[in-house]
């Protein structure tokens, strides 16, 4: 595991995409965010995923989910600075949660596994009802920010990259793709949304 860069000077505000990104390993994660909250990163922002399943990256990673973990350093004004943590979870392979960590992270950790499938391990949110539905209507089924995941669209196969929606000025993009296979725009969307989920335009 990679230390967390330098901060920024003092005084100044960290600018949006020049935050660091450290990458760990799953058996890393929980270690590597109470890491980061030692060192000031004590406000958590936001946590999410992105669909990488048909992951063609060269030399090939391990297909299945991007986790992204956004955090704050508050403590001087005028000098807010964050920091990213990542995480490649297999498809089929569980989250360790950071509810013990950061209380936050179970409304992000429950939408996480609703939208995505993803299961988080060792969730608890005081309630004691553990992942539970929170966003969708009772009886959907599916996982709607799944890369393949189905429209219901009467004419052809349609499918729909819903990480278009922060790479498109806001609009869902629906694609058409025979055979089920995604397009390579899909593909391309997705990888452009990675790339500003974590800092790293191309």
């Amino acid at each position: 595991m990679t230390e967390p860069a330098s901060v920024p000077p003092a005084g100044l505000d960290q600018p949006a995409g020049d935050e660091p990104c450290l990458d760990v390993s799953a058996s890393e994660w929980r270690g590597a965010a109470r890491e980061l909250v030692s060192q000031g990163f004590t406000f958590f922002d936001w946590l999410t995923a992105v669909d990488q399943t048909d992951d063609e990256s060269d030399p090939p990673g391990t297909p299945g989910f991007d986790v992204v973990l956004h955090v704050l350093d508050i403590s001087t004004p005028g000098a807010l600075r964050g920091h990213l943590l990542r995480t490649r979870i297999p498809d089929g392979a569980a989250l360790p949660s950071l509810t013990g960590l950061f209380a936050g992270a179970a409304w992000h950790e429950r939408e996480t596994h609703e939208m995505f499938g993803i299961d988080v391990e060792g969730f608890d949110d005081g309630t004691g009802l553990g992942l539970r539905p929170l966003l969708l209507p009772e009886g959907f089924e599916g996982t709607p920010l799944l890369l393949l995941h189905h429209t219901g669209a009467k004419s052809g196969t349609s499918r729909i990259n819903p990480l278009a929606y922060l790479s498109d000025g806001g609009r869902y993009v629906v694609f058409a793709s025979k055979g089920g296979s995604p397009t390579n725009r899909t593909r391309s969307r997705a990888r452009a949304c990675s790339s500003w989920l974590t800092g790293r335009m191309p």
